[in-house]
């Protein structure tokens, strides 16, 4: 695989800078497009609006508290369209609730994972994603 398209969604600033900084410093090909809430994710994925020209990615890294939708309203849209469900999604949060975890799979999240708030540790998480995700699992062919 050439380079790796991500979407990362999620709406903390803090987040999105660690999420990116991890990607750097694992020094992984990847392209990674961020969206801010839900809604915003849903009009990347249909290449509508100010995303018309979006790339439809290998991967999404997906929040669950989210404005407008949350992520577990985006998971949902994407597992039901016929188009996209086959993209992995990622539930990447803080959150460990347990009714959290169970309405991620129940909507056919690939993997849960709750962020760790140490960045040595969120390192570990993100080479684990790509190790997983990007070298040993085969990904269907981009939309």
């Amino acid at each position: 695989m050439s380079e790796i398209q991500i979407l990362l969604v999620e709406d903390n600033e803090g987040d999105i800078l660690l999420t990116l900084e991890a990607f750097k410093e694992i020094k992984v090909k990847n392209n990674i497009a961020v969206v801010k809430d839900g809604v915003e994710a849903i009009d990347f994925l249909k290449r509508q609006g100010q995303y018309a020209d979006s790339i439809v990615p290998h991967l999404i890294l997906l929040d669950i508290n989210m404005p407008k939708l949350s992520g577990i309203e985006v998971l949902d849209f994407i597992k039901k369209d016929e188009k996209l469900r086959k993209i992995p999604v990622v539930m990447l949060t803080t959150s460990s609730s347990e009714s959290d975890i169970s309405a991620c799979y129940d909507k056919s999240a690939n993997c849960f994972i709750t962020k760790p708030l140490d960045f040595g540790k969120f390192l570990n998480v993100v080479e684990a994603i790509e190790s997983f995700w990007f070298s040993i699992a085969q990904l269907p062919k981009a939309v």
